[in-house]
């Protein structure tokens, strides 16, 4: 059964969350890692977004990938969800820690290719919120907007913000051409 689209305030410890995952996941498989970023809504200061930290780690392969797999495991992260089909995303892992049986903190690593297309469109759209407060406003309210809507369909709730999202990373990807020489 799939847990509804719950949407919280920004929280101020997101960062400080990533970076003590980052470090697990570097004593884990950082010889495999090529790098590491906070990606998704929980790395753009003041947006809300569901308590899920989303971590990307780029590979040089996806026989690296598959060779992450199983340390993963071994530190915790499980719903391990192949992604095929897909050129350059090879998985999805989770991993939640629960004291008394409340769930304490969320995760979600996504194993990449790095310097792939899927990589460099995660990176501009973070750093266009991170730098287009703006944007990031606008963004909140879709995602607030489209919880309420399909808040028990998660796919059609991220289909529902697929177009803005795709949107600045073509404005992001314009800037970007425009400042180079």
């Amino acid at each position: 059964m799939s847990h509804p689209v719950v949407i919280v305030e920004y929280d101020p410890k997101w960062p400080t969350l990533y970076e003590e995952e980052k470090r697990r996941l570097l004593d884990a498989i950082g010889h495999k890692a090529v790098a590491i970023e906070h990606i998704g809504s929980t790395a753009v200061p003041g947006l809300g977004a569901k308590p899920i930290v989303d971590i990307m780690m780029g590979v040089a392969d996806a026989s690296e990938a598959d060779e992450c797999v199983p340390l993963l495991q071994n530190v915790g992260y499980t719903d391990v969800t192949p992604e095929p089909g897909q050129l350059d995303w090879y998985y999805c892992l989770g991993r939640t820690f629960r004291r008394d049986n409340i769930r304490i903190e969320n995760f979600h690593l996504h194993l990449v290719r790095y310097g792939s297309d899927h990589w460099k469109k995660h990176l501009l759209f973070r750093d266009f919120l991170r730098a287009h407060p703006s944007a990031a406003e606008r963004y909140y309210a879709l995602k607030r907007a489209m919880a309420a809507k399909h808040g028990a369909d998660r796919t059609a709730y991220t289909e529902a913000k697929t177009s803005f999202i795709e949107s600045i990373i073509a404005q992001a990807s314009r800037m970007t051409k425009q400042a180079s020489p």
